[in-house]
């Protein structure tokens, strides 16, 4: 049974006659008769009685024609809705993100967007590292927001903001005073390092020289404990200086580049390539390249085509 069949049954009903209704449907009668076989074999009843040229429903007929009615007055409502869609996008968006991402990029993003959209719901799944690319995979997120590169294959990438990681250092250290600091500088420093993350592999890459001669006193996984933590001056740790913005303003920690050469982080928005796009789905990756820099300073990324490149 398919919403054709219903469609013709309903209109031989309307017309009380085959030949019309095969003409409103724009097929032959034979074609019409068949639909009618079909209809009544499956549901194992005859649906019409026939007195020479005229045609009634019989008691079963009547009883299918209130629910075929009901069923293409269903279609037409979730065709309706769809339409609707479009134009009042509504729903539901699920980001995966870090907790720092959650605090320092995604307010005004958010902001902005419910703005545009107000009748889309956004929720937020806190994931680290690659269990935000695992969430986006898994279809348990729309979108992640994480450190690039990513390397799967699946998924869509764009960059949104860039940043650098830099050593927190408590208010008035000695190595505040540095332009850049080099692993052997932090030799007998007691060190408060990421737990896990694209962040901590990289740290740990450039530690490596010195590695024996660190003291990791805690590992964490909480941007704001790490904050803390420093200004207890309980030791040194690594974070986006974006994240410490507002305590470095405060005088309350600094922030000092890393050496050789800056370590900088690019992040991006992520999606799985083979999902379909709604409007309110394009919308939030516009605000995000929009607006996803604001908060720490960048310049609002305009480019929307980069997401289909």
């Amino acid at each position: 049974m398919d919403l054709d069949q219903l469609h013709t049954f309903l209109e031989i009903v309307r017309l009380k006659s085959f030949s019309k209704a095969a003409q409103t449907c724009y097929r032959t009668q034979p074609a019409i008769s068949a639909q009618v076989r079909q209809l009544e074999q499956e549901l194992n009843t005859t649906l019409f009685e026939r007195f020479g040229t005229k045609i009634s429903l019989t008691v079963a007929g009547r009883i299918f024609a209130e629910h075929a009615e009901q069923i293409l007055a269903l279609r037409r409502r979730a065709q309706d809705s769809i339409n609707e869609l479009e134009k009042v996008p509504r729903g539901e968006i699920i980001i995966a993100a870090n907790e720092a991402t959650c605090i320092y990029v995604l307010p005004s993003v958010f902001a902005e967007f419910k703005k545009q959209f107000p009748n889309v719901q956004l929720s937020v799944d806190r994931s680290y590292g690659s269990r935000v690319v695992q969430a986006v995979l898994d279809n348990q997120a729309d979108f992640g927001i994480t450190q690039l590169p990513v390397q799967e294959k699946k998924l869509q990438a764009v960059k949104i903001y860039s940043d650098e990681i830099k050593l927190l250092v408590p208010a008035g250290h000695k190595l505040a005073s540095y332009e850049r600091v080099l692993p052997k500088d932090l030799s007998g420093e007691q060190l408060l390092l990421p737990k896990t993350g694209t962040t901590r592999a990289r740290l740990n890459s450039w530690l490596d020289s010195v590695m024996e001669e660190l003291i990791i006193s805690m590992e964490l996984d909480s941007t704001e404990m790490i904050k803390r933590f420093v200004m207890a001056s309980l030791g040194l740790s690594f974070l986006a200086a974006s994240h410490c913005r507002e305590e470095e303003q405060a005088g309350k920690l600094q922030c000092v580049s890393l050496g050789p050469e800056a370590m900088i982080r690019r992040v991006g928005l992520i999606y799985r390539r083979d999902k379909s796009l709604s409007k309110a789905a394009l919308g939030f990756i516009q605000v995000t390249l929009d607006h996803a820099g604001n908060e720490i300073g960048e310049a609002p990324n305009q480019r929307l085509r980069a997401a289909g490149s």
